[in-house]
């Protein structure tokens, strides 16, 4: 996606999950962050991304907290109704896209991701090819592959293995029709796009770019946003 050549760009949030691994009372995108909900750090970063025509927010039918929130009535944020999974949840967004531009082309977010820099959502877009990108971070760690007795099988060449992070950026057009399979064994929009045969792009994010998931997340994600405030660098 190179400046000689701009595409019309948008977000869709995937946010109707109820977040059973964090055990909480409510969804984790609810949760209180520093004073502020994980849905409204993650949405204040990418509305802080100019390029951003709009957001799409897929929400639960029925959600109680969405409309309680600021940012749900900002005017570049738009809900519409999730769906049984992730992917059923990105494609309904992507509809949502696809109808106000055909053209478009769409930056998929985990709401559950509240601290993704600017900086990197920018090498996204500058990194990403007619097939799409993705942020993801290089794995360091040795990479065991288990047999179906949770014995090691094999260790994996780690200098090819990337974990995938978020957002990932996508033509809209490719994007909905890639998710017209099996929703449930997508698990994210890259590993449909490439059922097509796309091979989408690996740009390098930050570490801090974390998901909360489990109760100790959201330890770690008041510790990474207290160093990015020092820093200057939240946005």
């Amino acid at each position: 996606m190179t400046p000689s050549k701009p595409r019309p760009l948008y977000a869709v949030v995937p946010a109707a999950g109820v977040g059973a691994r964090m055990g909480a009372a409510l969804p984790k995108q609810y949760l209180t962050l520093e004073g502020r909900t994980v849905a409204e750090h993650t949405l204040t970063r990418l509305l802080a991304f100019a390029p951003l025509r709009q957001v799409v927010v897929a929400v639960a039918a029925g959600d109680p907290w969405w409309p309680e929130l600021d940012v749900a009535r900002h005017r570049r944020v738009e809900a519409v109704t999730g769906g049984a999974s992730r992917a059923a949840s990105v494609r309904a967004g992507v509809a949502a896209v696809l109808a106000r531009d055909p053209d478009a082309w769409v930056m998929v977010h985990d709401m559950a991701r509240p601290l993704v820099r600017l900086s990197d959502i920018q090498a996204l877009v500058d990194g990403c090819g007619e097939d799409g990108a993705i942020l993801a971070r290089r794995v360091t760690d040795t990479v065991k592959r288990a047999d179906g007795d949770d014995r090691i099988a094999a260790t994996l060449d780690r200098r090819h293995i990337w974990r995938a992070l978020t957002p990932q950026l996508f033509a809209a057009r490719a994007l909905h029709d890639a998710l017209g399979g099996d929703l449930d064994a997508i698990t994210d929009e890259a590993s449909a796009l490439e059922a097509t045969g796309r091979h989408p792009a690996l740009v390098e994010g930050r570490a801090d770019n974390i998901k909360i998931t489990l109760p100790e997340d959201l330890a770690l994600a008041r510790f990474y946003l207290g160093t990015q405030e020092e820093e200057g660098l939240a946005w």
